[in-house]
């Protein structure tokens, strides 16, 4: 399944959206706090809102608008859910950008 660019580019336009994108791209760096290694599973979502500063509402708002447009993928692990950026489809963002600008 090839990603789809507007959902992509609709997802990043919001500042806070691409603010998180860019915090999880190191996340040991900037989320410090977590415990579980968050290269191997992600961050919990808590630990987002926490930095964001925003309502536990709002930032999974967020972060199911970044996982619709397969930026990043999360996983549930007991009652936590973890994000992490989806890479792949990260690079293949850019190089449909490349094509078609």
């Amino acid at each position: 399944m090839t990603i789809d660019i507007n959902e992509a580019l609709k997802a990043l336009a919001n500042p806070t959206r691409l603010q998180i994108m860019t915090w999880l791209k190191n996340p040991r760096e900037h989320f410090p706090s977590q415990e579980a290694d968050p290269e191997q599973i992600g961050v919990c979502v808590s630990i987002i809102q926490d930095k964001v500063g925003l309502s536990q509402s709002t930032v999974s708002l967020y972060l199911a608008a970044l996982q619709r447009a397969q930026l990043v993928s999360s996983q549930r692990i007991g009652p936590w859910t973890y994000y992490k950026r989806n890479e792949a489809n990260i690079s293949e963002l850019f190089e449909l950008l490349g094509e078609h600008i």
